[in-house]
């Protein structure tokens, strides 16, 4: 057993009040590698944000949770050299089982989500409850999830979009402990979160989703008045990007995101976690695919998996001063 208190890593309790009461989010942002790491640890060193570092399972399995756990001890050391000792979170992503949250808390994790929102409602109630009783004795915090979101992530798929139900929300926290609540409000994973007939275009071409479902947000706020929610599927899809990637070799078509403006306004609610995951990959892929295209006779990892790194710590910065609000609150 490794505690995460002994990595100098901590839980989102402390974090989540804050944020909510400051009306900001705190940025989730997942990694696969040491850049991306690397990355994320200047953009929030640099803008003073708290950050929740997330692994997904696919993250874990690729990376070796040993490995993951060592990376986590050496950011926060990172950090610390860096000039802002940052609140840091080790945060597993879409966890689906009572075992591979056991394991994670168990090797050093500070927080763990249990997603059983695709099993039926009593069941979600059961297996969410067990991992809290057994993550809270560790004083690990817990995200459970209501609604299902559609689009593919990793190992986490589905076709049809399902809402949180607000007459459910109550019932939930209250039967299971969960420390925040992940909801479904028209997020959506991966870089097509929605199908063109989905969307408008603006003046300009550009396709507009429909708007995420405030209404539904402002009806779980009155159910549960303070208490921290959690949106998935909060990628942004920057077009610069996009565009990059199909003009060095890529083939991404109908690629729409989240319009910044709306996870603003979330940002400013009780949404206190804000789940980024595809910008990134979208940012590190353009860029190395760019380097190759223009540059053929590099070899040398360096040489591109740098500027890659350097393109998503400049992302990550943007994020934390002007869509999450989280700048400056790393010292509250």
């Amino acid at each position: 057993m490794v505690s995460y208190k002994d990595l100098g890593l901590v839980n989102t309790r402390d974090m989540f009040a804050k944020a909510v009461k400051g009306g900001y989010a705190i940025p989730a942002y997942n990694f696969n590698n040491m850049e991306q790491m690397q990355a994320i640890i200047q953009a929030c060193v640099e803008t003073k944000s708290p950050v929740i570092l997330q692994v997904s399972r696919g993250a874990r399995d690729y990376a070796n949770i040993n490995i993951l756990r060592n990376m986590a001890r050496g950011v926060v050391e990172y950090a610390h050299e860096l000039g802002c000792d940052i609140p840091i979170v080790l945060h597993l992503d879409h966890g689906d089982s009572f075992e591979t949250c056991k394991d994670c808390i168990d090797n050093g994790f500070s927080s763990v989500m249990i997603d059983g929102s695709s099993l039926p409602y009593e069941k979600n109630v059961e297996v969410t409850r067990k991992v809290v009783e057994y993550a809270h004795q560790f004083d690990v915090t817990v995200e459970g999830e209501l609604g299902v979101l559609a689009g593919i992530e990793d190992e986490v798929a589905s076709e049809v979009t399902h809402y949180t139900r607000p007459e459910e929300v109550e019932d939930f926290v209250s039967k299971t402990g969960v420390d925040s609540l992940a909801i479904s409000i028209g997020t959506s994973h991966g870089a097509n979160k929605f199908k063109p007939e989905q969307c408008t275009r603006n003046a300009d071409g550009i396709l507009i989703p429909p708007p995420l479902r405030f209404d539904i947000l402002k009806e779980i706020e009155v159910k549960l008045p303070g208490f921290p929610i959690v949106l998935h599927g909060s990628s942004s899809v920057p077009q610069e990007y996009v565009k990059m990637i199909n003009e060095h070799g890529g083939k991404l078509k109908d690629s729409v995101g989240i319009p910044e403006e709306q996870l603003r306004e979330a940002a400013k609610s009780a949404v206190c976690k804000i789940n980024i995951d595809s910008d990134g990959r979208l940012a590190m892929t353009g860029t190395i695919r760019r380097i190759f295209d223009e540059q053929p006779s590099v070899f040398d990892p360096r040489k591109y998996l740098g500027p890659a790194r350097d393109a998503l710590k400049e992302m990550y910065m943007h994020k934390n001063i002007d869509v999450l609000g989280s700048a400056g609150h790393a010292l509250d």
